[in-house]
Order: structure tokens, then sequence, then C-alpha cells
């Protein structure tokens, strides 16, 4: 591929236009498009969009690892989708009052913390830490959640059943999210300082 290959950090070729890329494009688009549907008591178009938001974020990594489509753009994009989706939606459903406030309060908290994490780190130890599992298997249970929770706000024997359901998946979200924190703050830690011993060395 020629001048094409540009290796940098874990990614094999810096593509744009691939298909996991344009899945999570797509679940952008799909945010202003959730708050629309929530905001104006569109339940079903709502409760469809989160669906496809869970869905396109499963597939996007499945399909950039199966496909050999890995890309440092899909690597930046796929967990701003992610933190961008979740922010919104947890807003939008407090203030449908589906959710409580102090939820969100976890989950945004979460991400200030990754926040400090983040720049605490600077951009050659970022390098060296890898996307965890943990992380990812967070955000699915919250993606799994939100829609449960939705479909319990109304009434009848879905509701019933959705709601413990959802509330389950939302609870291992929160104790998955906290945990890759915890996960992710060692790493930095322990990269920061073998990076300082060979400085010194």
């Amino acid at each position: 591929m020629g001048a094409v290959e540009e290796r940098e950090g874990p990614w094999r070729v810096d593509e744009v236009l691939t298909l996991p890329n344009a899945l999570s494009l797509l679940r952008l688009l799909g945010v202003p498009l959730f708050l629309w549907a929530i905001l104006t008591g569109r339940d079903g178009l709502a409760l469809i969009t989160l669906m496809a938001s869970g869905i396109t974020d499963y597939l996007d990594g499945k399909l950039a690892r199966a496909l050999g489509m890995t890309s440092r753009v899909g690597a930046l994009l796929d967990p701003l989708a992610d933190r961008l989706y979740i922010l919104t939606t947890v807003v939008a459903l407090a203030w449908r009052d589906v959710i409580p406030w102090w939820l969100v309060v976890l989950l945004v908290a979460r991400d200030a913390v990754l926040a400090v994490l983040l720049l605490v780190a600077g951009r050659q130890v970022r390098a060296q830490i890898p996307v965890h599992f943990v992380g990812k298997a967070a955000t699915l249970n919250l993606l799994y959640a939100f829609p449960l929770l939705l479909l319990a706000d109304g009434r009848g024997t879905l509701a019933d059943l959705a709601l413990p359901l959802g509330w389950a998946f939302a609870w291992w979200g929160v104790w998955l999210y906290w945990i890759s924190i915890a996960i992710y703050g060692l790493e930095v830690t322990t990269a920061r300082r073998t990076r300082g011993a060979a400085r010194a060395t």
C-alpha cells in the first residue's frame, strides 16, 4: 500500500470510509433524533433509536476486527459516539423522570474522572493503554438498559417485565463503568512510572 499504510499506535491503516466507521457515524446522527423523539413524547421512535444504537455499537467493533478495518478514525469515533449517546440519553431520560438524577450524576462523574485521567496520562502514555473489554461491556449494558427502562415507563405486562431487566442492566453497567476507570487509572499510573524509570536510566 506504500505511503497509505501508516502505522501509529495499535491501528493498522488510517482509513475513514469504512463500514464500521459508517456505523459509528450513524450512531452519532441518531443522537439528535433520539433527543427530539424523547422530548416530544414519541417514545416508539426513541425506543427504536436506542435499540439501533445498541446494535450498531456491537457491530462496528465486531466488523472492524473481522474485516480488518481497524483505523485511527474508528478508534476515536466509536468511544465518542458511545459517550455522547450515553450522556444525552441519561439526561433526557432523567428529564422525563424515567430514571433518577443520581444515576446521571454517577455516569457523568465517571466520564469526568476519565477526562482527568486522559489529561494526566499525556498523549504518549494514552497510546500505550488499550481499550478494555470491561469498558465496552459497561457501555453495552447501559445501551441495553436505556430502551428497557423507557419501555418500563409505560403500562402493561411488557412494561412490568422490562423494569427489573432494565435496572439489572443499568446496575451492571454502572459497576462495570467504574471498574473500568479503576483499571484505566492503574494502567495509566503504571505506564507513567515505567516511562519515568526509562527516562531516568
